[in-house]
């Protein structure tokens, strides 16, 4: 006599259950870690759905035009502020020297008609500061790189000001003006050079040795040296983009007005570290990613572009900001914990540990 197949089957029993406790506790986890990596963006959509809510022009072709434009120049210099930072080292100068970039090519401009001759100007300029920075502190041994570049801002600014004779300088080549101010189809010529820029940078970091390096000096220096890391090498390397990168952000800035003035980079510095910090990236270095660093430029301009929409005193504005400088250093320091426990939790889930 045959016996049914239902009457073979074995009753679920703590096993299986436990089984299946683990799988949802594993699912739960990669979840949860997903979500701590895609904070920033999800903060970007929370924002961008708050103020179409509150303002009808947020979502109009105009105002996101508007938005790209202005956040271009935080993109640029927080996309060079990030490598610095990947290293564990800061750059506070970076503000200044778009200000001396914007001033240099508003000089310049004055004795040539060649946009390309100004532009290479500006950013070599830019380079150039973020040299000096890497040498004093890895080669002269001056001192930390926060002391280094806050005495390189001053000095940066003073240069701007000597420049310029404390004036502002218009008239800058048509090709600067095109970069700063014009836009192809609703999308500012400024954001494409954006977009180049940052995947130039990924590239570096992602797909060349030089990227592993950056992070490896940022997560340990002295092991990085120990197994043959150019540990120096490469820290002036990043201050030198870094230096590139606030050059080419003086070109937007000076695209943006027609004219090198040497207050233009007042606080960019600020709003480009916080948008590092905001993206995912931590200020001790080893950690943080350019989509991310982007998405942080991207929050910051929304803010700004919300103030101006609702109406906001001007006066607050700073006031802001600086508030969410502070909670994104706050943030970064719980996100990295979290993230932490997360990623032990789910590799003790893989290797059946917390099965």
């Amino acid at each position: 006599m045959s016996v049914p197949d239902a009457d073979l089957a074995v009753p679920a029993g703590p096993r299986a259950r436990q089984t299946g406790s683990a799988w949802l506790a594993r699912r739960g986890t990669g979840l949860a870690l997903r979500v701590v990596v895609l904070g920033p963006l999800l903060i970007l959509a929370a924002l961008w759905a708050l103020l179409s809510i509150l303002s009808p022009y947020f979502f109009t072709t105009l105002n996101i035009t508007n938005l790209l434009q202005a956040s271009s120049v935080v993109a640029i210099l927080a996309t060079g502020q990030l490598l610095i930072i990947l290293t564990g080292a800061i750059d506070l100068s970076a503000g200044a020297v778009v200000a001396l970039a914007t001033v240099v090519g508003a000089k310049l401009a004055q004795s040539t008609h060649s946009g390309l001759l100004v532009v290479a100007a500006m950013l070599a300029t830019g380079a150039a500061v973020g040299l000096a920075n890497g040498v004093l502190i890895e080669k002269a041994r001056l001192g930390s790189s926060f002391v280094v570049t806050l005495g390189m801002l001053s000095i940066a600014t003073g240069l701007a000001f000597v420049v310029s004779d404390g004036s502002t300088i218009t008239g800058l080549p048509a090709l600067v003006d095109d970069v700063g101010s014009r836009d192809v189809g609703g999308l500012p010529i400024s954001a494409l050079v954006v977009m180049g820029f940052a995947t130039a940078i990924a590239v570096l970091t992602l797909r060349l040795q030089w990227g592993r390096w950056v992070y490896a000096v940022g997560g340990n220096r002295d092991a990085g040296e120990r197994v043959g890391i150019p540990v120096r090498a490469v820290s002036i390397s990043v201050f030198v983009l870094g230096g590139l990168a606030a050059g080419l952000a003086g070109v937007i800035q000076a695209g943006l007005t027609d004219s090198g003035t040497a207050s233009s980079g007042f606080n960019a510095e600020l709003d480009a570290i916080s948008a590092v910090v905001i993206g995912g990236a931590t200020l001790t270095g080893g950690r943080g990613t350019v989509f991310g660093t982007l998405v942080g430029a991207l929050i910051l301009g929304t803010i700004h572009n919300g103030l101006n929409l609702l109406s906001v005193n001007l006066n607050w504005e700073p006031i802001v900001l600086g508030s969410v400088l502070i909670l994104a250093i706050g943030a970064d320091r719980l996100r990295a914990g979290f993230e932490t426990r997360l990623r032990l939790r789910q590799a003790g889930h893989e290797d059946g540990s917390l099965a």
